[in-house]
């Protein structure tokens, strides 16, 4: 690790592919306060799964004017869970500093605990606010794809997130990497050499997220057979892919012996698995009829045509009122004007006459 200025800057090498280079964990500064790269792009992730989500809301018959509240809800629900999975599960590493609770520009986000916060406290806030959650559930399962597959560049930023040594030609290596391996090579189940390269974890699992936000996006459009089938299958893909992930880290919160990311991930795939097989069954004996189909969808989505379309006429009449204004104080002092020449006329055909 070398230090220019105030800010660290880390080397990252990728051997086998001939990547050589440095960078530095602080984007800027603000008023003495450091902006992390990793903040910045978990929350450029965020933004662009909220983008693509209310693109969405129509094609889903959801109102997006009801579901706002409910999407807010879930993203502080989720930053919260995020936040106090990951100290439940490392509360050694916390117990003595309180204040460290609270700081994550420099990471300690768990992403299963951010999906179980956003979808709890998300949910309650859409249930309140009568908007269906099936729908926005399957809306949500999509984003958080994208979300996950940007965010996990953060970890690149902060070299986190890796796995064991490797030969394969992705093997990258770095100087906190290093440190971190020499730092706690005791812990670990398995002997490491800092020297060679090790798994980028987090490219995997970017590369595998993104590819099932495609696919899923790509389901929902044409085969999406009841509510709730794009959420069932985002947490069997992206079980799927965590669970071989998480085998090859070096940093996996335990529970015991158990990883606990690990564990929760073959859950989440053997639940899903067997769900969505029920309700398949279900929808071919049974039928089921979408959300966005139901005269409950197409009033509501009528109603929010109807009050965008009332907010535009109220704009368009108030700057019709403005220009009636302004036609009419320029009729008025056209009107002044023409009075004041024809007294002004007045007065000197009276001296004339005088004369």
């Amino acid at each position: 690790m070398t230090t220019v200025g105030d800010l660290d800057v880390f080397e990252i090498v990728f051997p086998r592919l001939g990547i050589h280079f440095t960078i530095k964990d602080t984007a800027f500064t603000i008023f003495g306060i450091d902006i992390k790269w990793y903040g910045i792009i978990i929350t450029a992730g965020l933004f662009l799964a909220l983008l693509f989500g209310f693109s969405q809301m129509k094609r889903f018959g959801l109102n997006s004017d009801r579901a706002i509240d409910a999407v807010i809800a879930g993203i502080i629900g989720g930053l919260v869970g995020a936040r106090v999975y990951y100290v439940a599960m490392s509360w050694s590493d916390y117990a003595g500093d309180w204040k460290s609770i609270f700081n994550i520009r420099n990471g300690g986000l768990a992403i299963y605990g951010g999906i179980i916060g956003a979808c709890l406290v998300g949910g309650i806030v859409a249930k309140l606010r009568k908007v269906k959650l099936l729908p926005m559930l399957d809306i949500a399962g999509i984003g958080f794809l994208l979300g996950q597959g940007i965010g996990r560049w953060g970890n690149f930023i902060n070299q986190e997130a890796f796995g064991y040594n490797t030969g394969n030609v992705f093997g990258m290596s770095g100087g906190r990497i290093q440190q971190w391996i020499a730092e706690n090579a005791d812990t670990m189940d398995r002997t490491m050499d800092i020297y060679r390269p090790v798994h980028p974890c987090f490219l995997y699992e970017s590369v595998w997220c993104l590819a099932g936000f495609l696919l899923l996006w790509l389901v929902s459009k044409k085969f999406r057979k009841y509510d709730g089938q794009m959420f069932l299958m985002y947490t069997a893909w992206y079980g799927l892919g965590r669970f071989f992930i998480e085998g090859l880290r070096t940093d996996s919160l335990y529970l015991g012996n158990i990883r606990v990311s690990q564990a929760l991930a073959a859950i989440c795939v053997i639940a899903s698995v067997i769900i969505q097989a029920v309700m398949l069954f279900k929808v071919r004996r049974e039928g089921a009829v979408l959300y966005c189909d139901t005269e409950e969808s197409k009033q509501l989505l009528e109603e929010t045509i109807k009050n965008d379309s009332d907010d535009s006429e109220d704009v368009e009449s108030k700057s019709e009122d403005g220009e009636s204004e302004e036609v009419c104080e320029s009729e008025t002092s056209d009107d002044t004007e023409i009075s004041e020449k024809n007294d002004i006329n007045e007065s000197n055909d009276d001296i004339k006459e005088e004369n």
